[in-house]
């Protein structure tokens, strides 16, 4: 389903309750003021993607915040990822302000206070922003707390991955069924997990040997290759690659991880995909997980349950859910007094 806002719609005077109302429906609630001496103009498109949606969001002057009362009386634990597309986006959150320019990127929590301000009088701020349930983020909310409100460069490396993915999505969206949309609303976490993990891994310093750097990124690549393979333990990759497992072991720690935690992570990783893929689902669970080198039914279930929140039955129904409603109300736009919901 798609939400549009169009504020040159609606008499000026009824624009900033609309606004307001629309914020809430679709993002977050938040409190907003607004320059007293210029108009003030929005639009707002926001689509679902299986667990996540993606909004494209264009404003004048307005800062908006939300506060603790907010959390408290409804916070629907979400991370958003925006990406600045024109103009200039200051926030503030975790007692950082930034600045983010045309083309970076910058990352918050609903679960957490923050401002957001346009300047009055200056070029209106046009961005996209992903938000998706923090569950689904497999980094620890510590860590990922630490890029809260800091830019984030969009123009290259994995920065500028994300951006031009979540671009085309934007542009292409319509074109796609609700099953491709809830796919790609997959791939853009799994994009979002490794820039936040990229970005996370600098502020570490990480890797500083380019060949461990390559050997590293050679065995995770193999990892992945065999992540179904009940063999698949330190003594048969430190083998395949011809190290010692004191070598493996120090690698890996370098990297903030251990060979078990990962190959574990990587295998929840593509349960989670194969879960919200539609065409997967005359698998039954215990099919999934063994073909994500899950052998004990229990054992799946727990750890699945730990690293995102909910059960793998209750994910796969829940993102199914999400398709499902989307793709009933696809087909047409239905005009409504404060803006639009074309399905």
């Amino acid at each position: 389903m798609e939400t549009v806002f169009d504020s040159t719609e609606l008499p000026i005077e009824e624009r900033t309750d609309a606004w307001q109302e629309t914020l809430s429906r679709a993002l977050v609630t938040t409190h907003n003021k607004f320059p007293e001496d210029e108009p003030f103009t929005a639009r707002l498109k926001a689509t679902a993607l299986g667990p996540a949606q993606l909004s494209s969001m264009t404003y004048t002057g307005l800062v908006s915040w939300r506060t603790q009362a907010l959390i408290r009386k409804s916070d629907p634990e979400l991370y958003q990822i925006a990406v600045v597309r024109s103009g200039r986006q200051g926030i503030e959150q975790e007692r950082r302000l930034a600045v983010i320019d045309p083309g970076d990127m910058v990352l918050y929590d609903s679960s957490r206070p923050f401002e957001a301000t346009v300047a009055p009088g200056a070029e209106p701020s046009t961005s996209l922003v992903l938000q998706f349930p923090r569950r689904l983020l497999p980094l620890p909310e510590h860590r990922v707390a630490a890029l809260l409100a800091l830019p984030l460069p969009g123009r290259k490396g994995m920065g500028r991955m994300l951006s031009r993915f979540l671009m085309s999505l934007d542009e292409d969206s319509h074109a796609c069924t609700p099953r491709d949309r809830a796919r790609l609303g997959v791939t853009g976490l799994d994009l979002i997990a490794g820039a936040v993990a990229h970005h996370l891994d600098r502020e570490q310093d990480l890797p500083p040997d380019s060949r461990q750097h390559l050997l590293f990124l050679r065995i995770t690549s193999f990892i992945h290759e065999h992540l179904n393979a009940p063999d698949l333990d330190p003594v048969t990759i430190a083998a395949a690659h011809h190290i010692s497992l004191r070598t493996l072991h120090r690698l890996f720690s370098r990297h903030g991880t251990s060979v078990a935690a990962f190959i574990r992570q990587q295998r929840l990783q593509r349960s989670r995909r194969d879960l919200a893929d539609p065409r997967l689902n005359h698998l039954g669970i215990r099919a999934v997980a063994a073909r994500c080198g899950f052998f004990h039914p229990a054992d799946f279930t727990r750890a699945f349950h730990t690293a995102y929140g909910m059960p793998p039955s209750e994910y796969r129904r829940f993102v199914q859910h999400n398709t499902a409603g989307t793709q009933r109300k696809e087909g047409g736009t239905q005009t409504q007094g404060r803006g639009a919901d074309r399905d």
